[in-house]
C-alpha cells in the first residue's frame, strides 16, 4: 500500500526540509484551470497538494475560501469530477494529494463508496473539519480499508489532553490550527500555539502542519522552525480570485514559500 504523506514527511525530514502544503478549492473556476494551476504549485515546489471540496454552507472557511467554494458550484463541480481530476493529476505527478471538505457531501456520496473511488483515483488524505473525533469511528474505518489517511485538527482551545487523543488518531500528519478563527484571518499567531506545538512533538510521534493565516514567507519560515510543514491556502485562492490567468502568480508564490521552508538555518 503506499503512503506518500508519511513518505514525504520523511524523506523532508531526511534532507532537513519542512512540508509546503498547498490549498486550492477544486473547480474554481473550472477543473480545467485547477489541473493548470495543481501544475504551477507542483511546479514551484509544493510538497503535497490539498484540495477544497465545495460546500455551500461552509464552517471553517474565511470570505475569500466561500467564494471560491460558489464559484466551484457554479461551475457544476462536485465529488465525481473532483475524483476525475486527481487521476488526470496522477498521470504527470506523485505528489501527495489531499481532500479538504466537509461531511455533508460525503455522506451524500455513500462513505464506504466515497473512499473506495478515492482511492482507485489516487487520493491519499481527506480532512474533514466538521467531524468530530467522537464521531470519526466508521469514517476511519472505511478510509484505513482503503488506504487513505484521516487527518485531524487540532487548535489553540485544544487542552493537552484532547491533542493526545487527536495525535493518537490522525493518520498522516496533525493539522494544527494556528488561531481561533476562519481560513485567511489576520490575526497573527499567538505564543500559546507555538508552545502546544513543541509539546504535541515532543509528546507525540506525528508531524505537525500548521494553517489558517500563513501567506508569506517570512510567516512560513517562522513558523517552520517549529513545526513539520505549513498549510497555505487563502493566499492562492486570492491569485485565483485576481487574475484570469493566475498560473505564473501561483508559480512564484510556491517558489518563494517553498524556499522558505527550505532555508531554515
Amino acid at each position: 500500500m503506499i503512503h506518500r504523506i508519511k513518505t514525504t514527511f520523511d524523506t523532508l525530514a531526511e534532507r532537513g526540509e519542512k512540508a509546503f502544503i498547498a490549498y486550492i478549492m477544486a473547480g474554481d473556476p473550472s477543473m480545467d484551470k485547477t489541473l493548470a494551476y495543481a501544475g504551477a504549485l507542483i511546479k514551484g515546489g509544493a510538497d503535497i497538494l490539498e484540495l477544497g471540496m465545495p460546500f455551500s454552507d461552509p464552517i471553517a472557511d474565511g470570505p475569500t475560501i466561500q467564494r471560491a467554494a460558489q464559484r466551484a458550484l457554479q461551475s457544476k463541480t462536485n465529488i465525481a469530477k473532483i475524483f476525475a481530476l486527481v487521476s488526470r493529476l496522477r498521470k504527470t505527478s506523485g505528489i501527495p494529494v489531499i481532500l479538504m471538505g466537509y461531511i455533508n457531501p460525503v455522506l451524500k456520496y455513500g462513505v464506504e463508496r466515497f473512499f473506495k473511488d478515492a482511492a482507485k483515483n489516487g487520493v491519499d488524505g481527506v480532512i474533514l473539519p466538521d467531524l468530530p473525533l467522537e464521531e470519526i469511528g466508521n469514517v476511519q474505518n472505511y478510509a484505513e480499508q482503503s488506504g487513505i489517511d484521516i487527518i485531524l485538527l487540532a487548535a489553540p482551545t485544544s487542552d493537552r489532553k484532547r491533542l493526545l487523543e487527536l495525535s493518537k488518531h490522525t493518520r498522516g500528519f496533525l493539522y494544527y490550527i494556528s488561531m481561533t478563527g476562519v481560513t485567511g484571518s489576520s490575526q497573527k499567531m499567538g505564543h500559546k500555539a507555538f508552545e502546544s506545538i513543541r509539546w504535541i512533538k515532543k509528546n507525540t510521534q506525528k508531524p505537525v502542519a500548521v494553517g489558517f493565516g500563513i501567506s508569506t514567507p517570512l510567516q512560513a519560515a517562522q513558523v517552520s522552525r517549529f513545526a513539520d510543514g505549513i498549510v497555505v491556502g487563502s493566499a492562492f485562492v486570492k491569485l485565483i480570485e485576481t487574475y484570469k490567468d493566475a498560473s505564473r502568480q501561483i508559480y512564484l508564490l510556491s517558489r518563494r514559500l517553498k524556499s522558505a521552508t527550505s532555508t531554515l538555518s
